[in-house]
């Protein structure tokens, strides 16, 4: 940021008759150079590490110059961007070994325990107690609980999302599908319309995002059930309801002839206008509206078992984090401010203005909320769906991403056609996940 001195030499026209302009020029550039070197000294840098480039890039771009006026003695530093949520909690178990750690980092909502157990993350009630306004009552209570530990918050939200139905009108016309109240509202409704679609001449009616995290759409389905993934250190996939997921995936998939789409490709493909149903997450919303072709996008509530919708739905997300390895003050401090910037007020507004992403508080949402979602119905929906949001949870241990792997590798079989017999498989999944979690009830 640019930097504006004032002269000192020039407070009072007095001083310059006193002195020889000799004698007064030198002063002057002792005393500028002073000043420069002050402001140097003065200044901080941090570092910080964040995933999705394509979903939050522009939300920094925007950021950045209202805490640059706040803060103009912080520099914040940008690591390379994590691929994902389990590449952002890998590569921060590595910098940890290598004591490379960056200041602050965004981590998914469910990565956020194996940081705190290893004592990686720091604490943020010792800076929270300093703020004479800050409120954590203000933060969506499923977020805030999951960077809770034994009473303390490790992690503040930053962003909620819940999975949402993306639609291309132009292609559901096709079908018939006019309006949003003849939207799906059940995933045999969504297999009915795969069929209407194909008929038309739709060469690829459906995308559903099992790829997302590796296991965040069989939580949807499970919550949708209102039954946990994780009870405890048991794995519930081989309970009624798990099997009931999974045998709603192959319906989903085998219904709607679900091309096997890596996720970025996937999202490209119904920006181009190729695909005429997407289910994803919220959080794309931005990113989508910015590339989409010339089409009606329209979104929706996520389908349930049945039309009467879900029983719950997973929070999605992620939370800032204070991993620095600083002795210095001045650089917590430092850090602290950039943290608590972009999870509240302005700062986490910006999230649901550059993406789909709810911000994750009542004081952001009192900045936006009074006319934004009026301007903006289609990032609405994830707002409606509030009253459903579940716990996204981790897989416990120091195996959960590993666990995570088995999950995506074995949805991806239903995917491919290489599972067929969804009982078996959740045996399978059942013995696979359970041997990489703690033992225990």
């Amino acid at each position: 940021m640019r930097q504006t001195f004032l002269d000192p030499g020039l407070p009072h026209e007095r001083k310059r008759r006193e002195y020889p302009m000799k004698k007064l020029l030198p002063a002057i550039a002792l005393t500028l150079s002073l000043g420069a070197s002050a402001q140097a000294a003065d200044k901080v840098t941090i570092e910080f590490g964040y995933p999705y480039s394509h979903l939050f890039d522009v939300t920094y771009e925007k950021v950045m110059p209202k805490f640059k006026a706040k803060h103009p003695n912080i520099e914040v530093k940008f690591r390379a961007t994590y691929e994902s949520y389990e590449d952002g909690t890998n590569t921060i178990l590595r910098e940890a070994v290598a004591n490379k750690l960056p200041d602050v980092t965004m981590q998914g909502l469910n990565r956020q325990a194996i940081l705190v157990e290893k004592g990686i993350a720091k604490s943020l009630e010792p800076f929270m107690a300093k703020e004479a306004d800050f409120e954590k009552d203000g933060y969506h209570k499923a977020m805030l609980d999951l960077g809770t530990f034994d009473g303390k918050v490790y992690g503040l939200p930053f962003s909620v999302s819940l999975p949402v139905g993306y639609y291309n009108m132009d292609l559901m016309k096709k079908a018939g599908i006019t309006s949003q109240d003849q939207l799906p509202k059940s995933w045999d409704q969504v297999v009915e319309l795969c069929g209407k679609l194909r008929e038309a001449g739709v060469k690829n009616p459906m995308f559903w995002g099992w790829n997302i995290t590796g296991n965040w759409f069989l939580q949807a389905l499970m919550w949708s059930q209102n039954k946990p993934t994780v009870e405890g250190v048991n794995f519930t996939i081989d309970s009624t309801e798990g099997k009931t997921a999974l045998k709603t995936m192959k319906k989903i998939f085998r219904g709607c002839d679900m091309k096997n789409l890596e996720w970025k490709g996937a999202l490209a493909s119904f920006s181009a206008g190729e695909i005429a149903m997407m289910y994803w997450s919220t959080s794309a919303l931005g990113a989508v509206e910015r590339a989409k072709g010339d089409f009606k996008l329209m979104t929706n509530e996520f389908p349930g078992l049945n039309a009467s919708g879900p029983k719950g739905l997973p929070a999605g997300g992620n939370a800032a984090m204070l991993t620095s390895t600083s002795k210095d003050p001045k650089v917590l401090e430092a850090a602290w401010a950039w943290l608590k910037f972009i999870t509240s007020g302005e700062g986490a507004a910006d999230v649901a203005r550059t993406t789909g992403y709810m911000p994750p508080n009542k004081a952001a949402n009192e900045v936006i909320l009074a006319d934004f979602y009026k301007k903006n119905p289609n990032k609405e929906t994830a707002v409606r769906q509030l009253p459903l949001l579940r716990d996204w949870q981790a897989y416990p241990g120091d195996k959960g991403l590993a666990a995570t792997q088995v999950i995506y590798d074995s949805m991806e079989r239903i995917v491919t056609g290489d599972a067929d017999d969804m009982d078996a498989l959740a045996e399978e999944m059942k013995e696979e996940v359970q041997d990489l979690l703690p033992k225990g009830s």
